[in-house]
């Protein structure tokens, strides 16, 4: 019996200018040293995760963070296949604040966005709706698995793919193939979805979630944010 085909989602680690507090969502910042050190330990415990190493695709966000992410990850000299729909979201004028800061500078748009944070029809400040952010990324799952699909036809993709991306867009992910909303999503965090039985055709594959918001290879190696 072949191995199942795995899907391997990495959240890019801590970037300069500090993502675990500020709403980076365009804005293209890099992975700062403690960022680096968490996607090395994310390479480690995969790397040692019986079916879970020798990433063939490697599919990444466009920004820089994830892109440098992957890299180390998969290897420096990895091929990776850049999405352009799985940029983060455009949080337009949140861009680059933390909580306290927007609410200090736009308080009724503060208000506003703790009231809908996931509603649909919710849009950004001169940002993006969560409808357009929630399709897009779709659009990019889809053309991610026909990717694949025609990689592993054409005998040049491996059973295990790996997604280095954002936030937003790994709960998207993971809720479009698998119907599980997961809330946390952490800096480093790995995530790994599994073809449930019954086709071979990426396309339209079912997934189930093995493992979610995985951090166990963080925690006392360096690799946390006090």
């Amino acid at each position: 019996m072949s191995a199942p085909m795995r899907l391997v989602l990495v959240r890019h680690g801590e970037t300069v200018g500090h993502s675990s507090i500020r709403y980076y969502g365009r804005t293209d910042v890099a992975l700062s040293d403690l960022g680096r050190r968490q996607m090395r330990l994310a390479r480690e415990w995969l790397a040692a995760r019986d079916g879970a190493s020798g990433f063939a695709p490697v599919f990444t966000s466009p920004l820089v963070r994830a892109t440098e992410a992957a890299r180390i990850i998969a290897g420096r000299d990895a091929a990776t296949i850049a999405i352009e729909e799985f940029a983060e979201v455009d949080f337009g004028l949140f861009e680059g604040l933390t909580a306290e800061e927007i609410a200090a500078r736009y308080p009724e748009e503060f208000r506003l966005w703790n009231v809908n944070r996931l509603a649909p029809d919710f849009v950004y400040p001169e940002g993006e709706s969560r409808a357009a952010f929630v399709a897009r990324v779709a659009r990019g799952t889809a053309r991610m698995l026909v990717s694949w699909q025609d990689a592993h036809a054409g005998g040049s993709a491996g059973s295990n793919a790996l997604v280095v991306a954002h936030r937003g867009v790994i709960r998207a992910v993971v809720r479009q193939l698998t119907g599980v909303f997961e809330p946390h999503i952490d800096l480093g965090s790995i995530h790994i979805l599994e073809q449930e039985p019954g086709g071979a055709d990426l396309r339209f594959a079912r997934w189930r979630p093995v493992a979610l918001d995985l951090t166990e290879h963080l925690a006392g190696r360096g690799g946390t944010v006090d």
